[in-house]
């Protein structure tokens, strides 16, 4: 069953004189197997949005369904709720605690008293899951580990919860290229492995090469939405509201200035090069 939110609205400082709107009106469905981005500039309601998909933040308005459960059932465990959602928030490496790897993955499933060969199994396909070796990386202390290590087994803490939806908050904020390419990566191969995602981010190439479905953000609405595609072909609104479009876009939409008929579809370099390549070849048979 999906995640679905209808009608909600979310104020900070509410009946205050620092009242503050941070989620409008806002609707959406996630369904078992998406792949979906949410993007939109600092301050537009993306954080604030997702911490409502696992009770973190309970609606002031409005309704926020989890596999059928609305969050605000007062006899709604809401450890359950989060253990189904898995958060990953900005910077998640940096509530590593543990002396090593196997100890601060394992945090969560010993918190749920499970017996020592299910946690040692749950810390290990989670290990797996984010591109780890299991031998080579559980004793060790994550402290030693590059970037991208860390937050890829913060990210393992978050699955060995066996959550049936990941939420990803700004994943590769901070990172150097290529700790990037890794977290990514590894996100596309737990899509590939039938998990739910969701990423928050604000980069408009990663939306690009990796979601399936796009919710824009802005001033706490859903400004637009459908797949990226879609999304990106409106290139003029989202330069309006802070956000431009992916660099090939740009690139594309210039060389068709310029004469060069090719398809302004394209998102991802290896598109581009095909689609400028076979712009080219009608050129020289015209």
């Amino acid at each position: 069953m999906p995640i679905i939110i209808e009608g909600l609205s979310f104020y900070y400082g509410e009946g205050t004189p620092f009242e503050t709107k941070a989620i409008d009106n806002v609707s959406m469905e996630i369904k078992n197997g998406d792949f979906v981005g949410i993007i939109g500039h600092t301050g537009s309601g993306k954080s604030t949005l997702i911490q409502h998909f696992n009770g973190l933040i309970l609606p002031q308005k409005g309704t926020v369904l989890i596999d059928g459960q609305n969050i605000k059932d007062k006899n709604l465990k809401l450890k359950k709720i989060r253990q189904k959602v898995g958060l990953v928030f900005q910077y998640p490496e940096y509530q590593l605690f543990e002396e090593t790897v196997y100890k601060d993955v394992a945090y969560g499933p010993i918190n749920l008293d499970l017996n020592p060969e299910e946690v040692k199994q749950r810390v290990k396909n989670a290990l797996e899951l984010v591109g780890f070796d299991y031998e080579m990386i559980k004793d060790k202390s994550p402290f030693d580990l590059s970037g991208g290590q860390k937050r890829r087994v913060a990210i393992a803490g978050v699955l060995a919860m066996k959550p049936d939806y990941l939420v990803l908050d700004e994943p590769t904020a901070g990172l150097d290229p290529a700790g990037r390419n890794e977290i990514l990566d590894n996100i596309r191969k737990l899509h590939e492995n039938k998990m739910t995602i969701v990423l928050v981010s604000h980069s408009m190439e990663d939306i690009a090469r990796l979601v399936k479905y796009v919710y824009v953000m802005y001033q706490g609405k859903i400004h637009m939405q459908g797949t990226p595609k879609e999304v990106y072909s409106h290139s003029e609104e989202l330069k309006r509201i802070g956000l431009g479009v992916p660099q090939v876009v740009d690139l594309l939409t210039a060389l068709n200035k310029n004469g060069l008929m090719i398809s302004s579809e394209a998102l991802t370099v290896e598109e581009a090069t095909n689609a400028i390549l076979h712009g080219i070849r009608g050129g020289l048979n015209a």
